[in-house]
């Protein structure tokens, strides 16, 4: 195979630099948010109390906010319309703490206003789940037929990740609308003063490139599919 020099596979090096982009960016995360939970906001407010205004002041009374275990495992779950706030976030009055809670509201705000791209991602989520478990298995099943036939299942494989990379790419335009309604709504109802936003959106810039770099890592991992089996498929 031409790809192949000794034994090594040079195709896996996209794999390893899109490990390397998560690894840097979760770090870079996880660095920010410890940095600025240590900056207490001057309202006092907790992260869950800060989230209670927000969706108030947006007319959003049908969200129940939660109180989850883990560390930045805050999300917004259209299905119940809840708000689950981490350990580190529901009852913390950091700047950082604060940034996180206001940003899952900013989904539930996508979800009321039926924000396109939300709507979008939430519509394809079965369909990534299943061609990301089911890519590999179509391409090495295809290597087992001969002609055709496996040509076709190693095609669909692909394109079954290829799901999984559109959703990480509609993912990007959600996450970066959120934190910027979190702003917007945190400046505007005055939960934070004007020296302490700048904290916040470096918390949710960081927090975005996460997503970022799984969309890189992403595209490698596709890059490599296409260099490893396209020829494949093709004869």
């Amino acid at each position: 195979m031409p790809y192949y020099f000794y034994g090594f596979d040079p195709t896996y090096l996209l794999v390893v630099i899109g490990a390397v982009i998560c690894l840097i960016a979760s770090a870079r995360v996880k660095t920010t948010y410890q940095k600025y939970s240590e900056y207490r906001s001057s309202a006092g407010i907790t992260g869950a109390q800060a989230a209670e205004r927000i969706l108030h002041q947006a007319g959003i009374y049908d969200v129940s906010i939660r109180h989850v275990s883990g560390h930045l495992t805050d999300h917004y779950n259209p299905s119940n319309k809840t708000l689950n706030l981490s350990d580190s976030v529901y009852a913390s009055a950091s700047v950082a703490a604060i940034g996180v809670a206001a940003h899952e509201c900013g989904h539930a705000i996508q979800h009321q206003k039926r924000y396109f791209p939300l709507t979008f991602r939430s519509a394809i989520v079965p369909v990534a789940n299943i061609g990301s478990a089911a890519a590999w298995p179509l391409i090495l099943i295809g290597f087992l037929f001969t002609g055709g036939t496996g040509g076709f299942l190693i095609q669909l494989g692909i394109i079954c990740f290829s799901l999984a990379v559109v959703f990480q790419l509609v993912t990007l335009p959600v996450e970066f609308n959120a934190s910027g309604r979190a702003l917007a709504a945190l400046e505007h109802q005055g939960i934070l003063s004007e020296s302490e936003l700048p904290y916040t959106r470096k918390v949710l810039r960081a927090a975005a490139l996460t997503y970022v770099a799984s969309a890189a890592a992403a595209i490698l991992q596709l890059l490599r599919l296409v260099l490893l089996f396209g020829r494949h498929s093709d004869d």
